[in-house]
């Protein structure tokens, strides 16, 4: 990764396939085990997003988001402190993502996707009564109540 000036080295490798409105996030591991990751798309689409979540951070808070398409064979980083989730487009995707630590659920977190204070612009297309989310990210914290980094 010499180009981007990004010192990593990746312990596991992921993959997720899911189906158009499954909506995963915002997952972050917290100290030990935060984790960078480099997410890809093998085969169809996705909405990427990731929030900054280092309290001492100009963008704490904030979040930013791309469209990852297997047409495009782009990458994105997703640094360690960041939170990280994904609206899937397109049905039948895989989404490969390369971590920077091991999963450790003792250490694992997450918020709400629609979280208020961080009002994350999700693809309108998918409204919240199409999406499909799993019980732990149903319930979720709020931003406000998340532990973050410091």
């Amino acid at each position: 990764m010499q180009a981007t000036g990004i010192k990593a080295e990746f312990v596991q490798d992921n993959h997720s396939r899911s189906d158009a409105g499954v909506l995963r996030g915002l997952h972050y591991q917290l100290a030990p085990h935060a984790q960078g990751k480099l997410v890809r798309v093998a085969r169809g689409a996705i909405f990427d997003v990731a929030v900054d979540l280092r309290r001492h951070s100009p963008g704490f808070g904030q979040w930013a988001g791309c469209t990852l398409r297997e047409a495009d064979g782009q990458s994105i980083w997703i640094p360690p402190g960041f939170g990280h989730g994904f609206l899937v487009l397109e049905d039948s995707t895989d989404v490969l993502y390369k971590t920077t630590d091991y999963y450790a659920p003792d250490c694992e977190a997450s918020i709400i996707w629609n979280d208020p204070d961080l009002n994350i612009q999700w693809p309108e297309a998918f409204t919240a009564d199409r999406l499909l989310l799993s019980e732990k990210d149903l319930s979720a914290a709020r931003f406000k109540n998340a532990k973050v980094f410091d």
